[in-house]
């Protein structure tokens, strides 16, 4: 672990610095130009009037802003009809004008500005992120932070040099029975993880479209350039823009928007960094709707010690889109029973029961049964969700480290580390391939080919 760490530190600050860091994204005067007083009001812009926003960032936001005296003062959004709705809908909501951006950099010119909520498309995150840094800005980022290790690596660099406390939306690191199974985990009372069981199941033939808007946008009201940023170019095409996450290369679809939140937290408990290896089958099984995500994915982790291959244990992620109960599951397993995040309950099922125990000359391995924390308390599959207890927590957390300056419960290294696991899923998905990760030049490799697009 400290060599792997060493070598992240190492090359995290010397990869695609340039690129990414120098010239027109250079930090301003701005960056060091105010700094909050305990009274002060907390001016937030928001970076994407999206879905995603709207149905829970927002709720989470408006449950603790009078008390932490936090205020969103505008909206940036490059397509015409949610720049607008997003000013009329926040005015509103807050009681005041909100100042409409048609574009990001407009929003960083404005007077000061704090802080920025960023909820664009998956592959946007991280360039996001490095812009809002740059600005001066704390940010809250969606996950995935990014779908390349280039915009991953250079994201990490510019959040880690800027000083700035940015939030990476994994919510579950804000949510009790997350920290209390990560504690007892940790404790040892559970023994070696042996295996966790990762599922994200729905039964939703529209999960990821946008039909309606479809047909209402054109590309006048918007910067399709703009949208693309550094992907490679493409003619416009609206269902790319409003359904991303079914086009890879503006989103890995399954990884990005759901095993990031679960990957997660196998990195939090273990303490591993990433996976050794990520193998993957699965495809679009069902709803063949000219996506280029699968519908249907079942990916394959080796984890433990890079330098004791002997030493580890397995997790499987498998989701699909056409059966489903809408009910993400979690399952750690030790020789003594199982953690389930389901129920929140640790339990000695499927522990070393003492008639096989004996036979090896073995004592039991059984675990007690307990409460992690309130069975209420859990994850849920939809977006739509208002101001459920993790985001909210999670939005509350971020708001007092803007205050206190002290890292946030999903700080960038979380949103690095679950991005690696993404991307080496994403690569053996489109390769076919067994997808590995290279310490030293920190790149996700297929055999000896670096992954990219």
């Amino acid at each position: 672990m400290k060599h792997t760490r060493r070598n992240f530190i190492k090359q995290s600050t010397l990869a695609f610095a340039g690129a990414y860091v120098g010239g027109a994204l250079g930090f301003s005067a701005k960056s060091y130009g105010r700094i909050l007083g305990a009274n002060d009001r907390v001016r937030v812009g928001v970076v994407g009037f999206s879905d995603r926003f709207r149905s829970s960032l927002l709720p989470a936001f408006l449950a603790h802003n009078k008390a932490l005296n936090f205020d969103i003062v505008a909206v940036s959004d490059i397509w015409k009809y949610r720049r607008e709705q997003g000013q009329a809908y926040l005015a509103e909501k807050l009681g005041h004008d909100i100042k409409a951006c048609v574009n990001n950099d407009e929003l960083y010119r404005l007077k000061d500005l704090d802080a920025v909520i960023i909820s664009t498309a998956d592959f946007q995150h991280a360039l996001h992120a490095i812009e809002a840094v740059k600005a001066g800005c704390d940010a809250y980022v969606e996950k995935p932070f990014a779908e390349t290790m280039a915009d991953n690596k250079a994201a990490f660099k510019a959040v880690k040099d800027s000083g700035k406390i940015v939030q990476i939306g994994s919510q579950r690191r804000s949510g009790n029975n997350y920290h209390a199974a990560a504690d007892y985990i940790k404790s040892g009372k559970f023994g070696d993880i042996t295996m966790v069981e990762l599922t994200w199941n729905v039964n939703q033939p529209g999960r990821w479209r946008r039909p309606d808007l479809v047909s209402k946008i054109k590309e006048s009201d918007t910067d399709w350039k703009r949208f693309l940023m550094n992907r490679p170019f493409e003619q416009w095409d609206p269902r790319k823009y409003l359904e991303y996450r079914l086009f890879w290369p503006y989103s890995s679809g399954m990884p990005g928007q759901w095993m990031s939140h679960q990957i997660d937290t196998v990195h939090w408990f273990s303490g591993l960094q990433h996976p050794r290896s990520v193998v993957a089958n699965g495809g679009i099984y069902k709803w063949k709707d000219g996506r280029r995500n699968w519908d249907t994915t079942t990916a394959v982790f080796d984890y433990g010690p890079s330098d004791n291959p002997e030493s580890g244990f397995q997790v499987t992620f498998s989701s699909r889109m056409h059966n489903g109960d809408e009910n993400p599951a979690e399952i750690y397993y030790s020789t003594g029973g199982e953690l389930n995040l389901i129920t929140n309950k640790v339990s000695p099922k499927g522990g070393l029961q003492e008639r096989f125990a004996a036979a090896m000359g073995m004592k039991p391995i059984l675990l007690p049964e307990m409460l992690l924390d309130d069975p209420s308390v859990r994850a849920v599959a939809s977006a739509d969700t208002g101001a459920d207890n993790l985001t909210s927590n999670h939005m509350k957390n971020w708001m007092e480290c803007i205050r206190s300056r002290k890292q946030p419960n999903a700080p960038v290294e979380a949103g690095y580390y679950h991005s690696i696991a993404n991307i080496m899923t994403n690569a053996a998905v489109r390769t076919g391939s067994k997808a590995t990760f290279d310490e030293t030049t920190q790149e996700v490799m297929t055999g000896d080919k670096v992954f990219s697009y």
